[in-house]
């Protein structure tokens, strides 16, 4: 007779950003989270007092991942690099949950504090690449971020950076 691994809070977590992005907030609950992983709500509640608790370590869980920027290069060809990988990449952390993130942000004033406090975040990052590159007006650090986190609605799951290549491009250009 085998025994199930007992599950941590990070397993619950994990199963929450996936249900996140697969079906939005409204699957971040006991019963379909316990189905998911296959266990009962005893032990969703063994790791969280509630549901609101639950839902409040998800948003700081997906903080830590998403916010985990690069370190400020030191010379400009890297300074270029990051800005083209950011802009190619994005800022870590699978794309698909972000959207769900920015979705839920919308009805949610928890999830909302959250993508403003880590767009402020990587908005600063942008702004200091830009001004070591060179480009001093933070209005193009905003244009970018805001044409990035915009391909992730237009075209999800597409692979199409060429848009974002050229912007980066233009931005460059203004050095």
């Amino acid at each position: 007779m085998s025994r199930k691994a007992r599950l941590s809070a990070d397993d619950w977590l994990n199963a929450g950003l996936r249900a996140l992005a697969a079906s939005g907030p409204e699957a971040l609950k006991a019963e379909p989270l316990a189905r998911a992983l296959d266990t009962t709500k005893g032990s969703f509640y063994w790791h969280f007092e509630d549901v609101p608790r639950y839902r409040q370590a998800l948003l700081s869980m997906w903080r830590d991942i998403a916010a985990n920027l690069p370190n400020k290069p030191h010379e400009k060809a890297e300074a270029v690099s990051q800005l083209k990988a950011l802009m190619s990449d994005g800022f870590g952390g699978d794309p698909a949950t972000e959207t769900a993130m920015r979705n839920w942000a919308s009805t949610d004033a928890d999830a909302a504090a959250t993508i403003a406090e880590l767009d402020a975040q990587r908005l600063a990052h942008l702004a200091d690449l830009l001004r070591q590159l060179g480009v001093t007006n933070p209005d193009m650090a905003a244009s970018l971020y805001a044409a990035k986190v915009g391909m992730g609605t237009v075209s999800p799951g597409s692979r199409d950076d060429s848009a974002l290549d050229s912007m980066v491009d233009l931005v460059l250009a203004l050095r």
